[in-house]
């Protein structure tokens, strides 16, 4: 879980305009964040299943809004794409 000042950093890195909180820039740079950080705690325990399924639900939800922005708009997409280094 992000602690509040990690958050309002990761909005600030993404957000379109000084009040946009919910974009969807916003929404999968937050989500980006929380499967990294779920991710290293899943690599010191491996057995935490319910967990392991939330992250899975936050990877596809980040991944249904990279579609929604590749489908509305594909520059947009890139340029986050590039900045988190999701795509190869």
């Amino acid at each position: 879980m992000l602690t509040k000042r990690k958050k309002q950093t990761a909005i600030k890195d993404f957000q379109v305009h000084d009040t946009d909180t919910g974009s969807a820039e916003v929404q999968i740079g937050l989500l980006t964040k929380q499967i990294k950080a779920l991710a290293d705690h899943l690599k010191k325990n491996s057995k935490d299943h319910h967990s392991r399924r939330g992250l899975l639900m936050m990877v596809g939800k980040r991944r249904r809004f990279l579609q929604y922005l590749k489908r509305t708009d594909e520059k947009k997409y890139d340029k986050l794409a590039k900045k988190l280094e999701l795509e190869a």
